[in-house]
Protein backbone atom coordinates (compact mmCIF):
# COMPACT_ATOMS: atom_id res chain seq x y z
CA UNK A 1 0.00 0.00 0.00
CA UNK A 2 0.98 3.67 -0.59
CA UNK A 3 2.34 5.22 2.56
CA UNK A 4 0.19 7.80 3.85
CA UNK A 5 -0.09 10.68 2.60
CA UNK A 6 -2.10 14.40 2.69
CA UNK A 7 -5.57 13.02 1.14
CA UNK A 8 -6.07 16.04 -0.64
CA UNK A 9 -2.34 16.45 -2.48
CA UNK A 10 -1.78 18.76 -5.51
CA UNK A 11 -0.30 17.18 -8.56
CA UNK A 12 3.15 18.07 -8.47
CA UNK A 13 4.22 21.24 -10.10
CA UNK A 14 8.01 20.92 -11.50
CA UNK A 15 10.67 21.48 -9.66
CA UNK A 16 11.70 24.84 -10.57
CA UNK A 17 8.08 25.79 -9.49
CA UNK A 18 8.52 24.76 -5.73
CA UNK A 19 8.94 27.96 -4.32
CA UNK A 20 6.76 30.26 -6.69
CA UNK A 21 3.86 31.43 -5.56
CA UNK A 22 0.59 30.46 -6.24
CA UNK A 23 -2.94 31.95 -5.84
CA UNK A 24 -3.40 30.56 -2.52
CA UNK A 25 0.00 31.99 -1.22
CA UNK A 26 -1.87 35.61 -1.38
CA UNK A 27 -4.09 36.47 1.81
CA UNK A 28 -4.77 40.00 -0.54
CA UNK A 29 -6.71 37.71 -3.36
CA UNK A 30 -9.23 36.27 -1.58
CA UNK A 31 -11.85 37.69 -3.97
CA UNK A 32 -9.95 36.32 -6.83
CA UNK A 33 -10.28 32.81 -5.26
CA UNK A 34 -13.60 33.45 -4.57
CA UNK A 35 -14.40 34.10 -8.53
CA UNK A 36 -12.34 31.30 -9.06
CA UNK A 37 -13.79 28.67 -7.21
CA UNK A 38 -17.26 29.79 -8.15
CA UNK A 39 -15.60 29.92 -12.20
CA UNK A 40 -15.29 26.11 -11.18
CA UNK A 41 -18.54 25.74 -10.07
CA UNK A 42 -20.39 27.22 -12.57
CA UNK A 43 -18.95 24.30 -15.04
CA UNK A 44 -19.75 21.33 -12.52
CA UNK A 45 -23.49 23.58 -12.42
CA UNK A 46 -24.24 23.42 -16.13
CA UNK A 47 -23.16 19.66 -16.22
CA UNK A 48 -25.52 18.63 -13.38
CA UNK A 49 -27.98 20.92 -14.86
CA UNK A 50 -27.79 18.40 -18.01
CA UNK A 51 -27.38 15.51 -15.79
CA UNK A 52 -30.44 15.65 -14.23
CA UNK A 53 -32.74 17.93 -16.19
CA UNK A 54 -32.67 14.56 -18.44
CA UNK A 55 -34.58 12.73 -15.69
CA UNK A 56 -37.13 15.41 -14.99
CA UNK A 57 -37.92 15.59 -19.05
CA UNK A 58 -37.95 11.88 -19.59
CA UNK A 59 -41.37 11.50 -20.09
CA UNK A 60 -41.27 14.67 -22.66
CA UNK A 61 -38.32 12.97 -25.33
CA UNK A 62 -39.84 9.54 -25.00
CA UNK A 63 -43.62 10.79 -25.75
CA UNK A 64 -41.79 12.91 -28.50
CA UNK A 65 -39.39 10.06 -30.29
CA UNK A 66 -42.37 7.69 -29.72
CA UNK A 67 -40.47 5.33 -27.47
CA UNK A 68 -41.20 3.83 -24.26
CA UNK A 69 -40.31 4.34 -20.51
CA UNK A 70 -37.76 2.40 -20.17
CA UNK A 71 -36.16 2.99 -23.73
CA UNK A 72 -36.05 6.24 -22.68
CA UNK A 73 -33.83 5.49 -19.83
CA UNK A 74 -31.86 4.51 -22.07
CA UNK A 75 -30.57 7.92 -22.72
CA UNK A 76 -29.57 8.78 -18.92
CA UNK A 77 -27.42 5.06 -19.25
CA UNK A 78 -25.56 6.46 -22.90
CA UNK A 79 -24.61 9.63 -20.55
CA UNK A 80 -23.86 7.75 -17.99
CA UNK A 81 -21.51 5.48 -20.35
CA UNK A 82 -19.92 8.38 -21.85
CA UNK A 83 -18.52 9.72 -18.02
CA UNK A 84 -17.33 6.06 -17.15
CA UNK A 85 -15.76 5.53 -20.70
CA UNK A 86 -14.21 9.01 -20.23
CA UNK A 87 -13.03 9.36 -16.87
CA UNK A 88 -9.98 7.59 -17.46
CA UNK A 89 -9.03 7.33 -20.70
CA UNK A 90 -9.22 11.39 -21.13
CA UNK A 91 -7.65 11.91 -17.77
CA UNK A 92 -4.99 9.35 -18.80
CA UNK A 93 -5.05 10.52 -22.56
CA UNK A 94 -4.86 14.28 -21.54
CA UNK A 95 -2.48 13.47 -18.77
CA UNK A 96 0.19 16.32 -19.30
CA UNK A 97 -2.16 19.26 -20.56
CA UNK A 98 -2.20 22.13 -17.49
CA UNK A 99 -5.74 21.67 -15.73
CA UNK A 100 -6.88 25.02 -17.48
CA UNK A 101 -6.45 24.25 -21.26
CA UNK A 102 -8.09 20.75 -19.83
CA UNK A 103 -10.67 22.74 -18.22
CA UNK A 104 -11.92 24.85 -21.18
CA UNK A 105 -11.49 21.73 -23.81
CA UNK A 106 -13.75 19.68 -21.84
CA UNK A 107 -16.30 22.34 -21.43
CA UNK A 108 -16.32 22.73 -25.23
CA UNK A 109 -16.83 19.16 -25.65
CA UNK A 110 -20.00 19.13 -23.62
CA UNK A 111 -21.28 21.91 -25.44
CA UNK A 112 -20.98 20.09 -28.67
CA UNK A 113 -23.46 17.35 -27.23
CA UNK A 114 -25.63 19.67 -25.17
CA UNK A 115 -26.34 21.44 -29.07
CA UNK A 116 -26.63 17.51 -30.88
CA UNK A 117 -29.19 16.43 -27.85
CA UNK A 118 -30.91 19.85 -28.35
CA UNK A 119 -30.96 19.25 -32.30
CA UNK A 120 -31.89 14.44 -31.71
CA UNK A 121 -34.66 13.94 -34.58
CA UNK A 122 -34.42 10.17 -33.11
CA UNK A 123 -33.36 7.76 -30.17
CA UNK A 124 -30.24 6.82 -31.63
CA UNK A 125 -28.49 10.35 -32.63
CA UNK A 126 -29.70 11.35 -28.44
CA UNK A 127 -27.86 8.38 -27.48
CA UNK A 128 -25.08 9.72 -29.26
CA UNK A 129 -25.35 13.15 -28.04
CA UNK A 130 -26.08 12.22 -24.36
CA UNK A 131 -23.03 10.12 -24.46
CA UNK A 132 -20.62 12.82 -26.02
CA UNK A 133 -22.09 14.89 -23.07
CA UNK A 134 -21.05 12.90 -20.95
CA UNK A 135 -17.39 12.08 -21.70
CA UNK A 136 -16.43 15.30 -20.24
CA UNK A 137 -18.38 14.80 -16.64
CA UNK A 138 -15.91 12.49 -14.57
CA UNK A 139 -12.48 14.56 -15.96
CA UNK A 140 -14.03 18.08 -15.23
CA UNK A 141 -14.73 17.33 -11.99
CA UNK A 142 -11.23 15.62 -11.46
CA UNK A 143 -9.64 18.59 -12.77
CA UNK A 144 -11.73 21.08 -10.85
CA UNK A 145 -10.66 19.26 -7.68
CA UNK A 146 -7.15 19.80 -8.54
CA UNK A 147 -7.74 23.52 -9.33
CA UNK A 148 -9.76 24.23 -6.00
CA UNK A 149 -7.13 22.54 -4.08
CA UNK A 150 -4.45 24.56 -5.13
CA UNK A 151 -6.72 27.62 -4.79
CA UNK A 152 -7.64 27.02 -0.88
CA UNK A 153 -4.97 24.93 0.19
CA UNK A 154 -3.39 21.15 1.45
CA UNK A 155 -5.48 19.97 4.36
CA UNK A 156 -8.63 20.74 2.57
CA UNK A 157 -9.49 17.90 0.02
CA UNK A 158 -12.80 17.55 1.39
CA UNK A 159 -13.99 21.15 1.12
CA UNK A 160 -12.35 21.60 -1.99
CA UNK A 161 -14.37 18.73 -3.48
CA UNK A 162 -16.93 19.71 -2.04
CA UNK A 163 -17.10 22.94 -3.74
CA UNK A 164 -17.40 21.89 -7.12
CA UNK A 165 -19.96 19.42 -6.61
CA UNK A 166 -21.67 22.11 -4.60
CA UNK A 167 -22.14 23.39 -8.77
CA UNK A 168 -23.94 19.86 -9.42
CA UNK A 169 -26.38 19.89 -6.22
CA UNK A 170 -27.68 23.07 -6.55
CA UNK A 171 -28.19 22.45 -10.16
CA UNK A 172 -30.69 19.98 -8.46
CA UNK A 173 -32.15 22.46 -6.99
CA UNK A 174 -32.45 25.65 -9.03
CA UNK A 175 -30.99 24.16 -12.88
CA UNK A 176 -32.74 20.67 -13.09
CA UNK A 177 -35.97 22.33 -11.81
CA UNK A 178 -35.52 25.24 -14.22
CA UNK A 179 -34.91 23.69 -17.33
CA UNK A 180 -37.37 21.02 -16.45
CA UNK A 181 -40.42 23.57 -16.33
CA UNK A 182 -38.80 25.03 -19.62
CA UNK A 183 -39.01 21.65 -21.02
CA UNK A 184 -42.51 21.67 -20.31
CA UNK A 185 -43.50 25.15 -21.33
CA UNK A 186 -41.49 25.37 -24.52
CA UNK A 187 -39.97 21.78 -25.18
CA UNK A 188 -37.25 19.19 -24.57
CA UNK A 189 -34.90 20.17 -27.29
CA UNK A 190 -35.38 23.82 -25.81
CA UNK A 191 -34.32 22.81 -22.32
CA UNK A 192 -31.16 21.13 -23.94
CA UNK A 193 -30.26 24.44 -26.03
CA UNK A 194 -30.55 26.10 -22.45
CA UNK A 195 -27.77 23.92 -21.16
CA UNK A 196 -25.89 24.54 -24.16
CA UNK A 197 -25.64 27.83 -23.43
CA UNK A 198 -24.37 27.18 -19.84
CA UNK A 199 -22.04 25.33 -21.40
CA UNK A 200 -21.45 28.38 -23.52
CA UNK A 201 -20.93 31.03 -20.98
CA UNK A 202 -19.07 28.66 -18.40
CA UNK A 203 -16.05 28.04 -21.03
CA UNK A 204 -15.44 32.21 -21.31
CA UNK A 205 -15.85 32.47 -17.33
CA UNK A 206 -13.13 29.39 -16.89
CA UNK A 207 -11.12 31.24 -19.56
CA UNK A 208 -11.17 34.87 -17.65
CA UNK A 209 -10.97 33.78 -13.91
CA UNK A 210 -8.88 30.14 -14.09
CA UNK A 211 -5.36 31.17 -13.49
CA UNK A 212 -2.43 31.11 -15.82
CA UNK A 213 -0.02 29.03 -13.99
CA UNK A 214 2.58 25.99 -14.23
CA UNK A 215 1.66 24.49 -11.07
CA UNK A 216 -1.22 23.53 -13.02
CA UNK A 217 0.73 21.77 -15.40
CA UNK A 218 0.12 17.82 -16.06
CA UNK A 219 2.16 14.70 -14.86
CA UNK A 220 3.60 12.09 -17.32
CA UNK A 221 0.89 9.30 -18.07
CA UNK A 222 2.91 6.81 -16.15
CA UNK A 223 1.90 8.15 -12.94
CA UNK A 224 -1.31 8.49 -13.77
CA UNK A 225 -1.48 4.66 -15.23
CA UNK A 226 0.37 3.41 -12.07
CA UNK A 227 -2.11 4.66 -9.94
CA UNK A 228 -4.90 2.49 -11.29
CA UNK A 229 -2.50 -0.50 -9.17
CA UNK A 230 -4.36 0.41 -5.86
CA UNK A 231 -6.68 -2.45 -5.09
CA UNK A 232 -8.43 -0.94 -2.16
CA UNK A 233 -9.58 2.22 -4.69
CA UNK A 234 -10.97 0.17 -7.05
CA UNK A 235 -12.79 -1.27 -4.28
CA UNK A 236 -13.92 1.98 -2.95
CA UNK A 237 -15.27 2.98 -6.24
CA UNK A 238 -17.10 -0.40 -6.14
CA UNK A 239 -18.77 0.71 -2.93
CA UNK A 240 -19.99 4.20 -4.45
CA UNK A 241 -21.06 2.35 -7.76
CA UNK A 242 -23.31 0.49 -5.65
CA UNK A 243 -24.55 2.38 -2.93
CA UNK A 244 -24.82 5.81 -4.62
CA UNK A 245 -27.03 4.02 -7.33
CA UNK A 246 -30.32 4.53 -5.01
CA UNK A 247 -30.35 8.18 -5.45
CA UNK A 248 -30.56 7.73 -9.30
CA UNK A 249 -32.42 4.74 -9.10
CA UNK A 250 -35.37 7.17 -7.21
CA UNK A 251 -34.22 10.42 -9.73
CA UNK A 252 -34.86 8.58 -12.45
CA UNK A 253 -39.17 8.09 -11.83
CA UNK A 254 -39.68 11.20 -9.66
CA UNK A 255 -41.87 12.75 -12.88
CA UNK A 256 -43.89 9.46 -13.00
CA UNK A 257 -44.17 9.45 -9.00
CA UNK A 258 -45.54 12.58 -8.85
CA UNK A 259 -47.98 12.75 -11.42
CA UNK A 260 -48.99 9.09 -11.09
CA UNK A 261 -48.44 8.04 -7.61
CA UNK A 262 -48.92 10.90 -5.81
CA UNK A 263 -51.67 12.09 -8.17
CA UNK A 264 -50.24 15.88 -7.79
CA UNK A 265 -50.46 18.46 -11.13
CA UNK A 266 -47.39 18.35 -13.13
CA UNK A 267 -46.17 21.65 -12.01
CA UNK A 268 -45.42 19.72 -9.19
CA UNK A 269 -41.97 17.89 -10.52
CA UNK A 270 -39.82 20.94 -9.96
CA UNK A 271 -40.92 21.16 -7.02
CA UNK A 272 -40.24 17.57 -6.22
CA UNK A 273 -36.93 17.68 -7.76
CA UNK A 274 -36.12 21.24 -5.84
CA UNK A 275 -37.09 19.41 -2.74
CA UNK A 276 -34.31 16.51 -3.63
CA UNK A 277 -31.81 18.90 -4.88
CA UNK A 278 -31.99 20.83 -1.57
CA UNK A 279 -31.43 17.57 0.26
CA UNK A 280 -28.37 17.21 -1.69
CA UNK A 281 -26.89 20.18 -1.30
CA UNK A 282 -27.47 19.64 2.61
CA UNK A 283 -25.40 16.25 2.59
CA UNK A 284 -22.73 17.19 -0.53
CA UNK A 285 -21.81 20.56 2.70
CA UNK A 286 -22.26 18.15 5.47
CA UNK A 287 -20.40 15.38 4.16
CA UNK A 288 -17.50 17.80 3.39
CA UNK A 289 -16.87 18.13 6.81
CA UNK A 290 -17.21 15.08 7.80
CA UNK A 291 -14.17 13.80 5.19
CA UNK A 292 -11.90 16.23 6.59
CA UNK A 293 -12.16 15.01 10.28
CA UNK A 294 -12.77 11.28 9.85
CA UNK A 295 -11.61 8.24 7.97
CA UNK A 296 -15.32 6.63 7.21
CA UNK A 297 -18.18 7.99 9.27
CA UNK A 298 -19.50 9.70 5.85
CA UNK A 299 -20.07 6.36 4.76
CA UNK A 300 -21.20 4.66 7.07
CA UNK A 301 -23.37 7.76 8.60
CA UNK A 302 -24.68 8.15 5.05
CA UNK A 303 -25.71 5.28 3.84
CA UNK A 304 -27.55 4.03 6.84
CA UNK A 305 -29.64 6.97 6.75
CA UNK A 306 -30.89 6.65 2.92
CA UNK A 307 -31.79 2.74 4.04
CA UNK A 308 -34.36 4.27 6.28
CA UNK A 309 -35.52 6.99 3.85
CA UNK A 310 -35.88 4.81 1.34
CA UNK A 311 -38.11 2.00 2.97
CA UNK A 312 -40.21 5.24 3.74
CA UNK A 313 -40.22 6.33 0.17
CA UNK A 314 -41.34 2.76 -0.71
CA UNK A 315 -43.93 2.04 1.62
CA UNK A 316 -45.47 5.93 1.82
CA UNK A 317 -44.36 7.59 -1.30
CA UNK A 318 -48.01 7.88 -2.02
CA UNK A 319 -48.70 10.67 0.66
CA UNK A 320 -47.38 13.96 -0.66
CA UNK A 321 -45.81 14.81 2.77
CA UNK A 322 -44.12 11.16 2.67
CA UNK A 323 -42.82 11.71 -0.66
CA UNK A 324 -41.21 15.26 -0.14
CA UNK A 325 -39.74 14.02 3.24
CA UNK A 326 -38.69 10.88 1.50
CA UNK A 327 -36.85 12.67 -1.35
CA UNK A 328 -35.46 15.39 0.79
CA UNK A 329 -34.06 12.43 2.74
CA UNK A 330 -32.75 10.47 0.15
CA UNK A 331 -30.50 12.91 -1.44
CA UNK A 332 -29.06 14.39 2.15
CA UNK A 333 -27.42 11.28 3.34
CA UNK A 334 -26.29 9.43 -0.16
CA UNK A 335 -24.80 12.87 -0.57
CA UNK A 336 -22.62 12.89 2.30
CA UNK A 337 -20.83 10.14 1.54
CA UNK A 338 -19.46 11.07 -1.74
CA UNK A 339 -16.52 13.81 -0.56
CA UNK A 340 -15.67 11.06 1.83
CA UNK A 341 -15.04 8.51 -1.07
CA UNK A 342 -13.05 11.29 -2.23
CA UNK A 343 -10.79 12.24 0.04
CA UNK A 344 -10.11 8.43 0.91
CA UNK A 345 -9.41 7.30 -3.09
CA UNK A 346 -6.67 10.10 -3.10
CA UNK A 347 -5.33 8.78 -0.16
CA UNK A 348 -5.27 5.24 -1.39
CA UNK A 349 -3.34 6.70 -4.64
CA UNK A 350 -1.53 10.53 -3.64
CA UNK A 351 0.33 10.88 -6.73
CA UNK A 352 -2.56 11.39 -9.15
CA UNK A 353 -5.66 13.15 -7.63
CA UNK A 354 -6.72 14.11 -10.53
CA UNK A 355 -7.72 10.77 -11.83
CA UNK A 356 -8.54 9.97 -8.53
CA UNK A 357 -11.00 12.39 -8.89
CA UNK A 358 -12.50 11.34 -12.36
CA UNK A 359 -12.35 8.15 -11.20
CA UNK A 360 -14.29 8.93 -8.38
CA UNK A 361 -16.93 10.91 -10.71
CA UNK A 362 -17.16 7.84 -12.95
CA UNK A 363 -18.15 5.40 -10.43
CA UNK A 364 -20.70 8.03 -9.48
CA UNK A 365 -21.97 7.48 -13.02
CA UNK A 366 -21.83 3.67 -12.96
CA UNK A 367 -24.40 4.78 -10.16
CA UNK A 368 -26.48 6.29 -12.58
CA UNK A 369 -26.47 4.34 -15.18
CA UNK A 370 -27.03 1.35 -12.71
CA UNK A 371 -29.78 3.14 -11.03
CA UNK A 372 -31.50 4.08 -14.16
CA UNK A 373 -31.64 0.74 -15.50
CA UNK A 374 -32.27 -1.02 -12.65
CA UNK A 375 -35.57 1.60 -11.90
CA UNK A 376 -36.59 1.01 -15.78
CA UNK A 377 -36.57 -2.63 -15.55
CA UNK A 378 -38.19 -2.67 -12.25
CA UNK A 379 -41.04 -0.97 -13.51
CA UNK A 380 -41.24 -2.29 -17.07
CA UNK A 381 -41.35 -5.56 -15.23
CA UNK A 382 -44.43 -4.45 -14.11
CA UNK A 383 -43.62 -3.05 -11.03
CA UNK A 384 -45.15 0.54 -9.71
CA UNK A 385 -42.69 3.35 -9.84
CA UNK A 386 -42.44 3.26 -6.05
CA UNK A 387 -40.59 -0.55 -6.12
CA UNK A 388 -37.69 1.77 -7.77
CA UNK A 389 -36.97 2.47 -4.49
CA UNK A 390 -36.69 -1.10 -3.10
CA UNK A 391 -34.46 -1.63 -5.70
CA UNK A 392 -32.39 1.06 -4.38
CA UNK A 393 -32.77 -0.03 -0.99
CA UNK A 394 -30.74 -3.39 -2.19
CA UNK A 395 -28.11 -2.08 -4.08
CA UNK A 396 -27.03 1.14 -1.05
CA UNK A 397 -27.66 -2.13 0.90
CA UNK A 398 -24.72 -3.90 -0.98
CA UNK A 399 -22.72 -1.16 -0.90
CA UNK A 400 -22.38 -0.99 2.74
CA UNK A 401 -22.17 -4.40 3.34
CA UNK A 402 -19.16 -4.35 1.21
CA UNK A 403 -17.59 -1.80 2.77
CA UNK A 404 -18.31 -2.97 6.33
CA UNK A 405 -16.61 -6.21 5.48
CA UNK A 406 -13.92 -5.43 3.52
CA UNK A 407 -12.54 -2.23 3.30
CA UNK A 408 -13.75 -0.21 6.25
CA UNK A 409 -10.80 -1.02 8.50
CA UNK A 410 -8.44 -0.81 5.29
CA UNK A 411 -10.00 3.33 5.02
CA UNK A 412 -9.35 3.99 8.60
CA UNK A 413 -5.69 2.85 8.46
CA UNK A 414 -5.39 5.39 5.41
Amino acid sequence: MIAPAPTNSPEPAPPALAGSRSLNDRPDRAWDKGLTLFALALGSFAIGTSAFASMGIIQLFSQSLNISLPEATWAISAYAAGVVIGAPLLTIGAAPMNRRTLLMLLMAIFLAGSVLSALAQDLTTLLIARFISGVPHGVYFGASAVVATHIIGLGHGGKAFAIIMAGLTVATVIGAPAVTYIGQVWGWREAYAVVATMAAITTVTLYLRVPRTAALNGQPVSIKIAALRSGAAWGLMAVAATGVSSIFAVYTVIAPVVTEVARLPQGTIPVALAVFGTGMTIGNAVGGVLADRFATRGITLGYGCALGFLVMLALGGAQPAVLLVSLFGVGASIMTVIPTVQVRLVRFAPEAPSLMGALNVASLNVANGLGAWVAGTTVGAGGSYLSAAWSGFVLTALGLFIFVLTLQRRCKGG
